[in-house]
């Protein structure tokens, strides 16, 4: 690619999607198929300001793969959205839900505003004409296409979405699966925030639990005592953090776009969140050490380098300069093609987004099944796993006259809440996924990265529905 050509986002994840179909079985035509967005709805619609003004806003959803239905993928709010961006980002979302086997075609969503410059009752009139546009061209609905939260949206835009789509459908018995991401009180599901973190902690983990994969990076098994350096403190960055610092890692660096801080002996994420909130900034945090440019800190020396925020951080320029091991990308598209050869050079492993952040939309999954059942997890078994786990446990004390401990007591006899079944499918999801990549990569070691190996496993199951589908008899 020329210095000439502006970078295509769409453009690279081809370029990704064209190195992995050289190590599939399917003809021409059918990739072609895969890799094509389906639909593209580009829109304009205009909305009065508080000042009386009128403003025409621009904005997209991209609909990239029906091999299944409905279509999801987040919707985000910033003012960088153009075509090709939610057409990239569209496709990632079709290859991330074969990859964690969540039944979806990828799809996306983009409004061309900075959230920021605009009223809370300036941005609701931009989401519920966004949504009526939507369900004007049927782009919208439980069956059709699932919007979810991402840049610049949160919770507050979903039930602003459900509200606007089930009074234009009234008496649609599944209106509150239209969308994911929504409050607990309108049909959300609990665990749905700290997911996208957790599902990249559950992935990394499981590539640091197998001694083969750790052994080649010079590492030991586990991720207990390993450095973290996490780029970005959004609910991504944030999640990544909290949890491996839980399980025993050490995070020593955390860059935000006002700079990084550094400190080798751990930081604490909520304590530099709070100190964030109160100054305004990450940086001067007690016991830390300032990084005046944000992106060194991606060149510091660590086990593992999760960037957690924006697209191509990492590329030809400074991937020589990085020299973690693992590289796990929380964000979508934090590497550039040109950072992907380096690293395989390099033998740095490079965990790719378009699995490792699967754990919103895993999520989001459960949410939609939870809004299509309308009853909440562990509502029917939560008392009677309950019942049965004291009357085996009281049945043990009895027979063997031993008592058990306080702490584990709670834990035998704890049924599952909603939150506990949604972290252990979230965790089975990331493990299976992670196992399944790393099986095609063992099968074919021609293949040269887990990115490339996940784009494989993708492709074959998305070729297998479009087959199946009778398609392409």
């Amino acid at each position: 690619m020329s210095n000439h050509q502006p970078y295509s986002f769409f453009h690279s994840v081809e370029r990704s999607f064209d190195k992995a179909a050289s190590f599939t079985k399917w003809e021409k035509g059918l990739l072609e198929q895969i890799k094509a967005c389906n639909s593209i709805y580009s829109m304009r619609f205009p909305v009065k300001m508080d000042d009386g003004r009128i403003e025409v806003i621009e904005a997209y959803r991209v609909q990239h793969s029906q091999h299944k239905s409905p279509c999801k993928g987040g919707i985000r709010f910033s003012d960088e959205v153009n075509q090709d961006e939610v057409m990239a980002l569209a496709s990632l979302m079709t290859y991330k839900c074969a990859i964690v086997n969540v039944p979806f075609g990828g799809g996306k969503g983009g409004i061309k505003i900075n959230p920021k410059k605009y009223s809370v009752y300036e941005l609701e009139k931009i989401t519920r004409r966004y949504t009526s546009e939507l369900v004007k061209k049927n782009f919208i609905g439980p069956g059709i296409d699932v919007p979810a939260p991402d840049y610049g949206t949160g919770e507050r835009e979903m039930s602003w979405i459900v509200d606007t789509y089930a009074s234009l459908k009234p008496g649609e018995i599944d209106a509150a699966g239209c969308v994911t991401g929504k409050p607990i009180t309108q049909g959300g599901v609990r665990g749905r925030k700290e997911a996208t973190g957790l599902g990249v902690f559950f992935g990394i983990r499981e590539v640091c639990n197998m001694p083969d994969v750790m052994a080649k990076l010079g590492l030991t098994t586990g991720v207990v005592g390993k450095t973290v350096i996490v780029q970005g403190l959004g609910n991504v960055g944030y999640h990544s953090a909290k949890f491996f610092r839980e399980h025993g890692s050490k995070v020593i660096a955390i860059a935000e776009y006002e700079g990084a801080i550094f400190n080798s002996n751990g930081l604490n994420e909520e304590e530099v969140f709070q100190h964030r909130k109160a100054t305004g900034s990450i940086l001067n945090f007690p016991g830390a050490t300032n990084i005046a440019k944000s992106t060194d800190a991606l060149e510091i020396e660590c086990d593992i380098l999760i960037p957690a925020a924006l697209e191509n951080v990492i590329n030809g320029d400074n991937a020589e300069r990085v020299k973690a091991k693992i590289i796990g990308e929380a964000a979508n598209g934090p590497l550039t093609p040109e950072a992907d050869e380096i690293f395989a050079k390099k033998g740095v492993l490079v965990v790719p987004d378009m699995y490792l952040n699967a754990g919103g939309v895993t999520v989001s999954y459960f949410e939609w099944l939870k809004n299509l059942s309308h009853v909440r997890y562990g509502r029917m078994e939560k008392r009677f796993t309950e019942n049965l786990n004291t009357h085996i446990l009281t049945q043990m004390e009895e027979l063997t006259g031993k008592k058990v401990s306080d702490v584990e007591r709670n834990f035998i006899l704890h049924g599952p809440e909603e939150v506990d079944l949604v972290h252990s499918g979230l965790e089975e999801s990331m493990i299976a996924a992670t196992r399944e990549i790393m099986a095609i990569w063992k099968e074919n070691p021609t293949i040269p990265d887990m990115r490339t190996a996940a784009y494989v496993c993708a492709i074959n199951k998305v070729g297998t529905s479009y087959t199946e589908l009778g398609i392409f008899p």
